[in-house]
C-alpha cells in the first residue's frame, strides 16, 4: 500500500463490546509489504494485507491463512518496479506521482480495465491470492480537475469493482477510501480502509506528521454514511519506530473507541505495528556462522532448537556471514536474540552496538557458549569487564555462587578457561573464587539478557555434549519468556502420538532363514499383517521397477509392494528413485551417479525422483479406491535437502519426512541426543522424525542385529521427565532379513501398542509440525487467542499450575509430567482462557486414541463423534448429575472417580453424549 497525498479520514460511529476475553476476541488488522512475512506475527489477525510480490505462496503458512489474507493492487497509479509494468501500454499513463514516483493511469480507458485484470488481478489468482485490498482509489484526483472528468473517473472505478465482484464473487475485497464511490460499491466490499487519524506523514519527505482537527472533522462528515452499511473500518496510523518500541496504548484505545480496527505502525509498512490483538513474538531470532558448515551441523540447531519449541517458541536461524545484523525495524518480530557463533563475528563492535540498541527496544540477548568477540574488553559497554589475572598451574577455585539452574546433567568443573569475568550489574548464576581470591563469574542473567560461556553452558565429554546449565530456565529467564500455552507435536486427545515409517531400503533383501523370501515379504507378513496400527511405508523405484537395478526381481517385488499398498492400514510413500545419497550435490538439476543409485541409463530428475514415483506409486501400486494415497518423500541419504528442494517439495503441496538424530539411550541419557522438531530453511521446512531407525542400534546394520530393541529405552527417556517426542517406530525394509532384527521389530511394537498412544499416519503427524511453525497467539492476561490450528490439535499447559476453561472448541484435558495437555475441537481458531484449578463440573474428554471430527459444547451438555484408526478407546470424566449415552457396541471398563473407561471391539467410530441438569 502507499500512503495517501492527502489527509483526509473516516469515523464509523461503532463501538466494541468487550466480552470474556476483554479485546482478545476484537477484530484486528495488520497492512505488511516486507518480505519474509512471520506467519507467527501475521496469523492471529482478521485482515492481513500483503504486497502479493513479496509473498511465496508455497509456504505453509500462506495456505494456512490464505482466507484472510489480502493481496495488494494499486488501481489508479503504478509503480515502475511492479512486474507489471512492463507490460503496460504506456499509452495509459497520463501524469505522475512526485512523491512516490509513481505513474497514473487513465481508469477511463477501457484497454486499462483489461489491463488490470489480466496483468495485475488474475496473476496473483494464480499464485493462489483470493481476496484483494485496491490501493489508490483516489489518484484520479491529481488530474480530474472537473466535475466531469472526476465523475467519469468514478464511474469508470465502479465498473471496475462490480466487475471484480461478479467475477470473484467468492472473493473478499478492501477499499483504501474509496468514499466517492461508497455508495455505489458497499454491496461489494467487506471493508473500508483509511490513513492518518491521529498521526499520518505528509510533505515531500513524508515526515511524521500530526493530523489536524480540521481533517478530522471533514472525515467524520465524509463518512458517517459509512457505518450504515455495517462494514469493518480499518484505520492505519503512522509513529516512527522509536514511538513504537512500547505498545502505543492509549493511541489505539482512543481509535478503537471510534469504532475502528486500528493498526499502527512506521511509515515503510515493513515491520510489525499494533492493532486490537497483538501477537506473542514467539520466534527466537539465532545467529549462526555458516561459513564453515552447515545450519544442520551448528550446535545451536543440534542443541538450542529442542529447549525453545519446548517452551513453545521458534529458533529461526540467521547466518551472519552471508547476511548484516538485521535492523531494528526487522527486530520487531522476534521474542529475543542468541548469540551461538562458532566463530568470532567479523565486526565485534557493531554486534556490541547492536546488543545495546537492542535494549532500548526491549528485546533481550543471550550469548551461548562463547561471546564470539576477539577481545573481551570490548563488553564494557554491556557490564562486563575482563580482569587482567591468569590462572596458574597450581591455583585451585570453589564455587562461590551457583544458581539452582546450574548443573542440569553433570556440575559445571572448575574450570574458568584463561580469563576472569566480573560483571557491573545483573545477577551471577555462577560465579567462581581461586585460591588467589580472585572471581569470575562464567554466567548471569544481564538487564540487557544474558550470558552462559564455557564451561559454564555445556560440556563435552567422550565426544557427548552435556549441558551444566538447564537450558530450559536459562533460555527462558535471559530472553525473559513469558509462559505461554504451548502447541504441542506429541500428544494427541491426551494420549502419546504413535506413528510408524518404513524407509524401502532393502526390500529385494534374501531373508536368512529362506533364499525363496525377500525382506519385503516378512515385513508384510510379519510386521504389516499383524500389527494394524497405521504404518506409512515407501519404496525406492530403482529397487522395484523394471528400469531400476533389478529388472528381473521386479514382478515380484511390486507383488509385495501391491500387496502392502493395498492393507488399510498402510500408507504409501516414496523413498525417490535413485536414494539420493547427498542432496546438497544436485546441482543444476543433476546429480552424478556416484552420489546415488545407479540404473541403467538413467538421466536424473528431480520431478522424477519425488512426483514422478509418487505419481507412479498411486496409479500403479494401489488400489483405485485406496486413501491415503501417497503424498510424503522420506529423505535418503545425508537427509539434508537444501532450499530449492524443499521449496519443489512444498510448490507440488508433498510432505516430507526424516532426518534429525533422536536416540538418547541410558547409555547417553543426555538433551543433546533429542532432535528439534524440524529444520528451517528460508521459511521451509524439513520434517524431522521422532526417532531414529534400527541402523543407529545396530552399528550401520554391522550388528547386533536385535540392537532396535533400544530404541524403547528412547521412547522412555523422550517421555520423562519430559515428553519430547512422539512414538515413532523407523526402520528400514531390511529389518525383514534376519530373525533378529524382525523379532526385535515385534519387541518393539508390542511395547509400543501397550502405552497409552494415539495411533496416526506419518502424513498426520508431519502437519502438526508445520502447523507449530507457523501458529500464532495473542495474549490479553490469562486470556489467550490461538490461530492455524489446522492440524495440530494439542495445547499444553506447563506445570500444571492452571487449568483451562472448558469451551465450545475445548473438549477436555488430560495430565502428565505435571502439565495439562488440552484437547482442541474441529476448529482452527483457539479462545483460551485460564484460571486457577478447580473441581470440574462439566463433562470432558480425558483421553482417546481417535481424533475429534466434531463437537458440541453447549451450557454443561458435551457431543463428540470421534474416529480412530484401531478400535476406539476413551476416557470420559461425567460429573454427579449428567448422564451419558454411547453409540452401540460400547464396553465400559471401568468408572472411577466420576471417569468412565470405554473400549469398543469392532468400531473405529463412535458417538457420545453427555447430558446435565442445570
Amino acid at each position: 500500500m502507499k500512503l495517501l497525498c492527502c489527509n483526509k479520514h473516516l469515523l464509523l460511529l461503532l463501538f466494541f463490546t468487550l466480552s470474556l476475553f476483554g479485546n482478545i476476541q476484537d477484530k484486528s488488522a495488520i497492512v505488511y509489504y516486507g518480505k519474509d512475512i512471520s506467519y507467527p506475527m501475521v496469523g492471529i489477525h482478521d485482515y492481513i494485507i500483503v504486497e502479493p510480490n513479496n509473498i511465496d505462496t508455497t509456504k505453509h503458512g500462506f495456505a494456512v491463512y490464505k482466507n484472510k489474507m489480502y493481496a495488494y493492487v494499486s488501481i489508479g497509479e503504478i509503480d515502475p518496479n511492479d512486474p507489471a509494468y512492463k507490460k503496460l501500454d504506456k499509452k495509459l499513463i497520463v501524469g505522475k506521482n512526485n512523491a512516490w514516483k509513481s505513474k497514473l493511469l487513465d481508469l477511463t480507458n477501457p484497454e486499462y480495465k483489461k489491463f488490470l485484470f489480466a496483468d495485475m488481478i488474475a496473476p496473483q489468482i494464480k499464485k493462489g491470492f483470493k481476496n484483494f485490498f485496491f490501493d489508490t482509489l483516489d489518484s484520479y484526483q491529481l488530474i480530474a480537475k472537473t466535475p466531469q472528468e472526476r465523475a467519469k473517473s468514478e464511474a469508470a472505478l465502479v465498473d471496475i469493482i462490480h466487475t471484480f465482484h461478479q467475477r470473484y464473487p467468492n472473493a473478499k475485497l478492501i477499499l483504501n477510501r474509496g468514499f466517492e464511490i461508497i455508495d455505489q460499491v458497499h454491496n461489494d466490499i467487506n471493508a473500508v480502509l483509511f490513513e492518518s487519524y491521529y498521526h499520518g506523514v505528509g510533505g515531500k519527505d513524508l515526515a511524521y506528521i500530526p493530523v489536524s482537527d480540521t481533517d478530522r472533522q471533514w472525515l467524520d462528515k465524509q463518512l458517517k454514511k459509512v457505518s450504515n452499511y455495517g462494514l469493518d473500518i480499518i484505520c492505519v496510523d503512522y509513529l516512527p519506530l522509536e514511538q513504537l518500541i512500547h505498545k502505543p496504548t492509549t493511541l489505539l484505545n482512543k481509535l478503537q473507541n471510534k469504532g475502528f480496527i486500528p493498526y499502527v505502525a512506521t511509515k515503510e509498512l515493513d515491520s510489525y505495528g499494533y492493532s486490537s490483538k497483538n501477537p506473542i513474538k514467539r520466534e527466537i531470532l539465532t545467529l549462526i556462522n555458516e561459513k564453515l558448515h552447515d545450519r544442520v551441523e551448528s550446535s545451536a540447531h543440534l542443541n538450542g532448537a529442542l529447549p525453545i519449541e519446548y517452551l513453545g517458541y521458534i529458533e529461526k536461524l540467521y547466518d551472519v556471514n552471508s547476511h548484516p545484523l538485521p535492523t531494528m525495524r526487522q527486530m520487531q518480530q522476534y521474542g529475543g536474540v542468541i548469540v551461538w557463533m562458532n566463530t568470532p563475528y567479523k565486526e565485534p563492535s557493531k554486534l556490541i552496538e547492536w546488543v545495546k540498541k537492542l535494549r532500548k527496544y526491549n528485546i533481550k540477548v543471550v550469548f551461548a557458549a562463547d561471546f564470539c568477540v576477539p577481545s573481551l574488553n570490548i563488553l564494557k559497554p554491556l557490564g562486563i569487564v575482563q580482569k587482567d589475572v591468569r590462572a596458574g598451574d597450581h591455583i585451585s577455585y570453589k564455587v562461590i555462587k551457583q544458581d539452582s539452574m546450574m548443573g542440569f546433567e553433570i556440575a559445571p568443573p572448575h574450570n574458568p578457561n584463561t580469563y576472569y569475568l566480573d560483571i557491573t550489574e545483573g545477577k551471577a548464576l555462577y560465579e567462581l573464587e581461586d585460591s588467589n581470591k580472585e572471581t569470575t563469574t562464567l554466567a548471569a542473567i544481564m538487564p540487557w539478557g544474558g550470558y552462559a560461556i564455557s564451561s559454564a553452558f555445556m560440556i563435552e565429554m567422550s565426544k557427548d555434549n552435556l549441558w551444566t546449565i538447564n537450558p530450559f530456565k536459562f533460555f527462558a529467564q535471559a530472553l525473559r519468556l513469558k509462559p505461554i500455552p504451548i502447541l504441542d507435536t506429541t500428544t494427541q486427545n491426551g494420549r502419546r502420538i504413535l506413528f510408524s515409517h518404513i524407509d524401502g531400503d532393502g526390500i529385494m533383501n534374501r531373508v536368512e532363514w529362506d533364499p525363496d523370501l525377500f525382506s519385503g515379504d516378512t515385513i508384510y507378513s510379519d510386521i504389516l499383517t499383524q500389527y494394524k496400527v497405521p504404518i506409512s511405508v515407501s519404496v525406492i523405484g530403482a529397487e522395484i521397477n523394471k528400469n531400476g537395478l533389478y529388472p528381473k526381481l521386479a514382478p515380484q517385488l511390486q507383488k509385495i509392494v501391491k500387496k502392502m499398498f493395498a492393507l488399510p492400514n498402510v500408507e504409501p510413500a516414496t523413498h525417490t528413485f535413485t536414494h539420493p545419497f547427498f542432496w546438497n550435490k544436485i546441482i543444476n538439476g543433476n546429480l552424478s551417479p556416484k552420489y546415488r543409485l545407479k540404473p541403467k541409463g538413467y538421466k536424473f530428475s528431480l520431478d522424477y525422483e519425488i512426483k514422478g514415483m509418487l505419481d507412479e506409486i498411486n496409479e500403479r501400486f494401489l488400489p483405485k479406491n485406496k486413501y491415503p494415497k501417497a503424498k510424503t518423500i522420506f529423505w535418503s541419504g545425508d537427509c539434508v535437502p537444501p532450499v530449492n528442494i524443499l521449496r519443489y517439495v512444498y510448490k507440488h503441496h508433498f510432505l516430507n519426512l526424516n532426518g534429525g538424530d533422536t536416540y538418547i539411550s541410558n547409555l547417553h541419557p543426555w538433551l543433546s541426543y533429542v532432535a528439534p522438531m524440524g529444520l528451517g530453511r528460508d521459511g521451509f521446512y524439513q520434517i524431522y522424525t521422532g526417532e531414529q531407525n534400527e541402523n543407529i542400534y545396530t552399528n550401520e546394520w554391522l550388528g547386533p542385529f536385535w540392537g532396535f530393541k533400544k530404541v524403547i529405552q528412547t521412547f522412555k527417556l523422550t517421555n520423562k521427565p519430559r515428553r519430547l517426542k512422539p512414538i515413532d517406530i523407523y526402520y528400514h525394509q531390511y529389518s525383514g532379513s534376519k530373525r533378529a532384527s524382525i523379532n526385535a521389530l515385534k519387541y518393539v511394537y508390542n511395547y509400543a501398542i501397550k502405552q497409552s498412544v494415539n495411533p496416526i499416519f506419518a502424513s498426520e503427524y508431519i502437519p502438526k509440525v508445520m502447523d507449530y511453525y507457523t501458529a500464532s497467539m495473542a495474549a490479553n492476561g490469562e486470556n489467550y487467542f490461538i490461530a492455524g490450528l489446522n492440524d495440530i490439535k494439542t495445547i499444553r499447559i506447563a506445570n500444571n499450575r492452571q487449568e483451562a476453561v472448558l469451551n465450545s472448541n475445548i473438549a477436555g484435558y488430560n495430565t502428565f509430567n505435571k502439565n495439562s495437555y488440552l484437547h482442541i475441537g474441529d476448529k482452527k481458531n483457539l479462545y483460551l482462557s485460564l484460571e486457577k484449578k478447580t473441581t470440574a463440573k462439566e463433562p470432558y474428554l480425558v483421553s482417546s486414541n481417535g481424533k475429534i471430527l466434531s463437537m458440541k459444547r453447549e451450557n454443561r451438555d458435551l457431543s463428540l463423534n470421534l474416529k480412530a484408526h484401531i478400535a476406539l478407546e476413551f476416557d470420559l470424566f461425567v460429573p454427579k448429575g449428567c448422564h451419558y449415552t454411547l453409540t452401540e457396541g460400547a464396553k465400559i471398563t471401568s468408572q472411577h472417580n466420576h471417569i468412565l473407561s470405554v473400549k469398543y471391539k469392532n468400531k473405529k467410530g463412535a458417538h457420545l453424549d453427555v447430558r446435565c441438569r442445570l
